[in-house]
């Protein structure tokens, strides 16, 4: 099997041991420690499993490189050790399969699925993307992007009281704010109430112009954001005027009880246990709550007294309430904001260790590079890192 040589302009070669083929096929020998699998894929254009230029090609190349890959019109052939055939075969059959069902693939969703490929629940992405669940009722399309966002929008569906915590880009916000128009479309609320609290950046609303509600409109930002790209501006602009839509912080819910109503409280690690209890009792008669948050960014000068990181060990046992988690495989913002979390979490680790080590006196040279930050399936999130217990849940937030 040689390289594909074609016209200028065309792939030549692809990086490592990825290639475009042509020939016969003829059989060659396989080394004993080596498999061989091939697929087929009919009825789908190799572009659209590929992607332009072979750029989902090359990810799953880059990510097995022990593999090689030979692409050869409508088939896949695979060599190199078991284990590792065995994962991209079963990869490439769900991609194939998602792309049959009109899936258009984009580079984001093949490394979404390479980073759920070692514990096998890529194979619940086709269900996710092309499934018929219905979460939103919207004047576009709107589908969760990745299996956590999934798990937290019909956690939403089923449950009063939820809360979604992780690092920015997974969709907290969006998510939320596409459940509540969703619920006022449908008539199972009246209105919807969109609460932060005033606390950004350890900065004082008293440095910015204005009156007080141009002072807080851009806390509130995102919030309206998600909103317009939802609703439109003019119908948004009536439902404020009547009402059907209050956008509000934090501070003006003490002493309100919010009956038949969708509230969400955004940025809730910039409370304290005190406001989170305010808020979590202001719900009344057919009320829904979502808190979202992000322990990694607590503006409040203790980061211990921020009310979502103290509020988990309190209400966690409570039925009809659920902590949904997300980690940086739920981010779907740039691929680089992926990488940012991860580096930003594996330095926090690092310091813990660090810090550990010089407080019982052992540390007398520079700390050895510590494990990565735990994962979704080995502990809680701290206000030092998104550690999260369960993996997951678009747009960004």
């Amino acid at each position: 099997m040689r390289p594909f040589r074609g016209r200028a302009g065309s792939n030549e070669s692809i990086a490592g041991r990825v290639r475009r083929a042509e020939g016969d096929g003829t059989r060659h020998r396989v080394s004993k420690d080596s498999v061989l699998r091939r697929i087929q894929f009919l009825e789908v254009e190799p572009v659209h499993l590929f992607g332009e230029s072979d750029l989902n090609l090359r990810a799953i190349g880059e990510r097995f490189p022990a593999v090689t890959i030979v692409a050869r019109g409508n088939g896949i052939t695979l060599e190199g050790p078991p284990e590792d055939v065995q994962k991209t075969e079963s990869l490439f059959l769900e991609l194939i399969s998602l792309v049959r069902q009109g899936k258009v693939l984009t580079e984001s969703d093949v490394q979404y699925a390479l980073s759920l490929i070692d514990d096998e629940a890529h194979t619940g992405l086709a269900q996710l993307w092309t499934g018929k669940d219905s979460y939103f009722d919207l004047r576009r399309p709107v589908k969760p992007k990745t299996l956590g966002q999934g798990e937290y929008a019909r956690a939403i569906q089923e449950h009063d009281i939820v809360f979604g915590v992780g690092p920015a880009g997974t969709g907290k916000t969006y998510i939320a704010v596409a459940s509540a128009v969703t619920a006022l479309r449908r008539r199972a609320v009246s209105r919807i109430v969109l609460v932060r609290p005033a606390v950004e950046a350890e900065e004082s609303l008293g440095f910015l112009p204005g009156d007080f509600q141009e002072k807080i409109d851009p806390y509130l930002r995102p919030l309206y954001d998600a909103l317009h790209e939802m609703m439109g501006p003019d119908k948004i602009r009536r439902s404020l005027e009547m009402g059907i839509i209050e956008v509000a912080p934090l501070a003006y819910m003490r002493g309100r009880t919010l009956s038949d109503s969708f509230v969400i409280l955004d940025e809730a690690q910039n409370t304290t246990i005190g406001q989170m209890k305010m808020f979590l009792t202001r719900l009344g008669a057919n009320a829904k709550a979502v808190i979202t948050g992000d322990v990694t960014q607590i503006d409040l000068k203790e980061k211990d007294s921020s009310g979502l990181v103290q509020i988990q060990g309190i209400l966690r046992d409570i039925e009809g309430i659920k902590f949904c988690y997300f980690t940086e495989k739920d981010v779907v913002r740039h691929m680089l904001v992926k990488k940012i979390i991860r580096a930003f979490e594996e330095h926090s680790a690092n310091g813990i260790a660090r810090n550990g080590a010089a407080h019982s006196g052992v540390l007398s040279a520079p700390a050895a590079p510590a494990a990565p930050a735990a994962t979704a399936a080995t502990a809680p999130p701290t206000a030092s890192g998104p550690q999260a217990p369960e993996p997951r849940s678009g747009e960004p937030a």
